[in-house]
Order: structure tokens, then sequence, then C-alpha cells
């Protein structure tokens, strides 16, 4: 019979939907029964492209005895994190402080029936292996535990809610931070990079969204070993399997040290970010014909051929993810089957001419390189000059035959912030590549947010099949807000900064703290046991990041104080971490480094037709210090700082601060004032 989750929206609960485990989704049922049982709390967090989370669920949570001891001893709450990151935020930092060790997903937290953490873990396996206990021994001795010890458990939440209350900064009386702030930043990536393959640290690798911006602004400095650092990076996850070098996409990350093998799940979030990143990156190349600079076009252009493809809903909004299992010929599921090859079923499905292309610039060559008997496809050689038809026509008749597999799961609810950062990415790849068709893209995706996910002057989180619901968080507005700056610069239009001003009142009414900085929730949230105030980036930005840079520049653009001086109180809020550990928030030193040097709003003025050559040789150019407005004769009302007279000949106003240069009706002589 199916549990209480079967009439929810997340894909990842309805998979546990038919579960002998007697499962609640989080609300006030399970939190008030937990109360009148006196029974403590199960809660498994989870998402649907997550593979260990599907294994826990095979093993256990599936099992009719496992099953039977945790409905005997606990009330089982699942929870989606994409669905309830206030929830992941902060059961995962709790789990850190429990353990000393790492946060992940499953996440697995026993709590109180009033909510707080006693004990911790990720997965566990249903029989003990890889030094973990058996998940079944372990619920019946943490119920043992909870029963019998309460004041010991009494004493550890009191110093566990201390030690969370400690993670919400104080703010600083001035902001301190500076330069040197900017400079340690750096050097602090600089630390860690791998100047062999690429990257940051070891295995796995991430691709580090935020880093590699950081890297970009500095490169556009003058710092050219930051340039050569974000440029070997892109180079390398390009080349590397943790890019589907047959259906475009980037993989969640790599499992080793040169990108070669991922894990295999894609995530809408990491493919948003790296569109901006790959087209920021061409914009840095001065050869715009080289291979390098067809290399990073081609990867953009293959991911969003995936995107339209795969991920893009009937309405015009994206799916979140694919997961990393499909199942093999025999139904069992398996990471990676989806992708992986044998080289005689390649070997069969070419031509002798093809086969030895393929074989040599995509790795067949060489041994198996996944789990020893399967080759998983990377960019190992570059073909020569009258090779690329030949690998072009391997690469599509493998691709033909790959979309005839049984495909991996996708989660397709719409999640307000991930599209948010897939809007901007394309948005800024459309401007930068001079794709209208692609800001179009960007623009009903817009469209349906505002339509489906803005109600009542408010953003909600999620949105499937026909149901919008949960209150949005910081990151949906600082994410939204950002993309919006970006899309009208792709394509201005009145009703984007409309709803660029009512965004950011909300984010100012909703979410900010009095002492600087927002909160992840809003004032109206519901009550939890923490509330986040964070600075740092992880797979996406830091929504105080984001809020800080996002109303810093429409503050510019719109002669806004309140928004200049909500971004200033953002950077004193985290003015100790920016001054200590600079380099763990990349998004707030951008933030930081646009309050110490205002960006430059460009306006351009004039007929269509005739600034289509001045706007082809701006996107030419990386000028990530300026916001172009291109205005032509069908903008209607615009704020009074973007007016000006218009007339069918190009004019430009540079503005800094809150004073512009005389119009400038010559496209070089705009150049050298930029």
């Amino acid at each position: 019979m199916p549990n209480r989750l079967e009439a929810e929206t997340s894909p990842y609960l309805l998979q546990h939907a038919g579960n002998p485990v007697d499962w609640y989704p989080w609300g006030e049922e399970a939190l008030k029964l937990a109360k009148q049982l006196d029974k403590p709390i199960l809660l498994s967090i989870g998402y649907s492209a997550c593979h260990w989370c599907h294994v826990m669920a095979h093993e256990s949570f599936e099992d009719d005895e496992v099953a039977a001891v945790m409905n005997r001893h606990f009330i089982n709450i699942k929870v989606d994190r994409e669905e309830r990151p206030d929830i992941d935020q902060i059961y995962q930092t709790a789990h850190q402080m429990l353990s000393q060790g790492n946060g992940g997903w499953p996440l697995t937290v026993f709590l109180t029936p009033d909510q707080q953490p006693f004990f911790s873990g990720t997965y566990f396996p249903k029989t003990p292996r890889y030094q973990l206990p058996a998940f079944p021994d372990l619920v019946r001795h943490i119920a043992e535990f909870y029963h019998q010890r309460k004041d010991d458990l009494a004493e550890q939440n009191h110093q566990l809610m201390q030690a969370m209350a400690r993670t919400v900064p104080t703010a600083s009386h001035e902001l301190t931070a500076g330069e040197d702030a900017l400079r340690l930043g750096f050097e602090q990536l600089r630390g860690t990079f791998d100047f062999t393959y690429g990257g940051f640290g070891t295995a796995p690798k991430f691709p580090n969204h935020a880093d590699i911006a950081l890297l970009l602004r500095a490169a556009h400095a003058g710092n050219t070993e930051a340039g050569n650092m974000a440029s070997q990076m892109l180079q390398s996850m390009a080349a590397g399997g943790i890019y589907d070098h047959l259906g475009g996409g980037f993989c969640r990350y790599s499992v080793d040290e040169r990108w070669a093998i991922p894990h295999f799940e894609k995530m809408l979030y990491d493919n948003g970010q790296l569109l901006s990143l790959y087209a920021d990156g061409w914009q840095l190349l001065e050869d715009k014909a080289g291979p390098l600079a067809q290399r990073f076009v081609s990867v953009i252009e293959e991911t969003m051929g995936w995107l339209l493809r795969e991920m893009r809903s009937p309405a015009g909004a994206f799916y979140s993810s694919l997961d990393a299992d499909s199942l093999n010929s025999q139904g069992k599921s398996e990471e990676g089957r989806f992708y992986v090859w044998q080289r005689d079923e390649v070997r069969e499905l070419l031509t002798p001419e093809e086969y030895a292309v393929a074989a040599r610039c995509l790795g067949l060559d060489r041994k198996a390189n996944f789990e020893g008997h399967d080759w998983h496809l990377f960019r190992a050689a570059e073909p020569e000059d009258d090779e690329v038809a030949l690998l072009q026509s391997a690469k599509a008749k493998l691709f033909a035959v790959r979309e005839k597999r049984i495909r991996p799961g996708r989660d397709d609810k719409l999640l307000t912030s991930w599209n948010a950062l897939a809007i901007k990415g394309i948005a800024r790849a459309a401007r930068v590549l001079e794709r209208p068709d692609w800001i179009a893209v960007a623009q009903q995706a817009l469209d349906f947010v505002r339509d489906r996910l803005w109600v009542d002057g408010r953003l909600l989180a999620t949105c499937k099949d026909e149901t919008a619901h949960l209150n949005a968080y910081l990151d949906d507005y600082a994410f939204l807000l950002d993309a919006l700056l970006e899309l009208m610069q792709a394509d201005y239009r009145e009703q984007d900064m409309r709803f660029a001003r009512e965004l950011a009142d909300v984010l100012l009414a909703g979410f900010e703290s009095d002492i600087g900085g927002f909160y992840f929730t809003s004032h109206s949230h519901e009550v939890l046991i923490h509330r986040p105030k964070q600075a740092y980036d992880n797979a996406t930005p830091s929504g105080n990041g984001i809020a800080a840079v996002s109303l810093q520049r429409l503050g510019h653009v719109l002669a806004e104080p309140r928004y200049l001086q909500s971004a200033e109180n953002t950077l004193r809020a985290f003015d100790r971490v920016l001054l200590r550990s600079p380099a763990a928030c990349p998004s707030l030193l951008l933030a930081l480094e646009e309050f110490l040097r205002p960006p430059t709003v460009l306006i351009l003025r004039g007929a269509a037709g005739r600034m289509a050559v001045w706007k082809s040789r701006l996107n030419q150019d990386y000028q990530p210090h300026v916001l172009c407005f291109v205005l032509d004769e069908s903008v209607g009302q615009l704020p009074p700082t973007l007016v000006r007279e218009f007339k069918n000949d190009v004019n430009a106003w540079v503005c800094r601060g809150v004073e512009c240069m005389p119009a400038i009706d010559r496209l070089e002589v705009l150049l050298e004032n930029l």
C-alpha cells in the first residue's frame, strides 16, 4: 500500500511512496505525532538523482524487515533536499558538528520530537560493511539510547544549538575587507589549484563555478596567472569525461583527478552556470577563430542542445536533473550504464575509417577506464583537419544508438532558483554568441517563473504537474534578480525591469537581517530550530553573495540608494569571513570587488539595424564590469536613469556612479572609453 508520500509533488518522495516504511513528508502531522507518542524522528534527506540514495532505498527502505524496525521505533520523515534546502542546510550543519565529518546524501539524522538532532550519518548499509554498522541494528540502538539517556541528550542538544547559533556571523561596524581580501582570495585559490590537471584539490573534483568566475575577473584585472588557471580548468573539463561528448552537458563531478570518470548525474544548476563561464572564457581568448575558441563554442552549443532536447518542459521552464543510474539489459540499475561502451560494440557500429579516428580521439585505443571492463569516452586527442568530419560522423552514429538505450530517470520538478541559474547562463551565452533564438528560450523560462511561481507578490520555490508551492528561499530571489540583470542586457523588456524592482523590494523586506546580510528563509517562513545566514559558495552560489552583487548592480542602474546600502550592509555582515577565508566565499568577493570599483553602466540608443555592428563588437570582449543596455525603437517606458533621446543614429552613454559622459557616436571612441 502506498504510504503518505503518494500525494507529494517531489519525484524523489514519490520514488518512496511504495516503500513499506511508513514515511511522512515533513510537516505538522509528523512533528505533532512524534511529540504525542514520544517517539524520536528518523529524518532521511536525499534527492532524485542521488546514486547512494537509491542504493540505501533498495537495500533498506524497500525491505519489509528493515521497514518494520523503523516503523516500530521512529516517526519516519523523508525530505527532498531540492524542495526543502532550508531543512537540508540545518541538518547538514548539525551532522558535520555531530560527526566531525563531511556531509552528503543520503543524509540520515535522528531527531528528538522537538526536531533537535542527536545522531547522524549519511549512507548506512543493510549489513555491516565499509566500516559501517548494519542499519537495522543502528536503528534499534538509537531508539534505545533516546529513551534511556534523555538527560545526556538534553545537554548535548543544548551545546549543539549554541554551536549552530555561532555559525550566524555578527556584523562589523564598518567594512574593513578591501584589496587585501581580494589578493588573499586569489592566493588561497592558487594554493589548492592542481596545475597538472586543472581544478582544485585532488579527487573528487568539482566544477567550482564561483571560483572560476573569480579567476576570470582577476584575469580581466590583469592577473595573467589567474586567467591561465581558469582557462586550464575550462579546457580540462571540456576534454574530460565529466563532459558528455556525444550528447552535450556536464555531469556533477569527476571521481578522479584527471576529470576522466564522472559521477554521472546531470544537474541543471551545473550546466546553467557553466554556460556563463564558457561564454566568458571565449571572450577572454584573443584568437576567436582558433581551435580553443571553437571548442568553447561547441561546448556551449552542445550543452544548449542537451538542455533543449532533454531538460526543457513544454511550458519552457527547465527540469531539475538526470539520474546517474539507468537499467542494463537485465533490468538491473547501474551507475553510468547509459553512457559507457564496449569497444567491440563501437567497432561494429562504425566504418573502419571512423573507428580509427574515434578510437584515438575518444580513448577507445586505451585500456578500459570504467570499472575495468567498459569505456567512458573523453577527448584523448584532437583530430587532424582531414579527420574532423569522420569524428563527427562517428559521434553522430554513437549518439543515435545511445538514444535507443534505457534512459536515466529525470526529476521533472521545476525549481525557481535552478531555473534562474539556467536563464542567466542561456542569456549570457546568447548575448555573447549572438543567438536571438536562445534569448527567446531564456525569456520563455523567465515568463514561466513570473506567470506560475510569482503569486500575490511572492515567489514560490517549486512547480510540478501544475502544482506550485513552498515559500521561496533567498536563493530563489537572489538568483532570479541576477538572471534578470543578464537577460535585460541580452534583450531589454520593460516588464523585466519592473519584475527586477519587485524582487529586490521583497528581498529587502522579507529576508534582510537588521544587522546586515540575508537569512536563507523569509521572515514569514516556518519556524525551524535554526535560521541560517550563510556566506559560503557550494555547488550553487552563496545567496548572500549573489544578493549583494545583484542589489549593488541594480542600485547603480536605477540610482537607488536602498539597494546599494543593503549590499554594503551584507558585506559588513560577512567582513570577518572575507578577511579570514575569502576563497571560501567567492561570490561575496565579487560583490566586494564591485563595491570597491563600481560597475559601469553603458546605454546604447538607436535603430536596431544600426546598433547591430556595435553590439557584435562589444560582445567580443570580456567586460564583466560593464552593464550594457541596448535600447532600440521598440523600447517604451524606461526608468529615469536609462532615459535618453532616441535617434536613428547610434549614441552611447558611459555612466560611472552618478556621472555620465557626453553622448558618443563613434564605436572606436566608445571602446577607448570602456
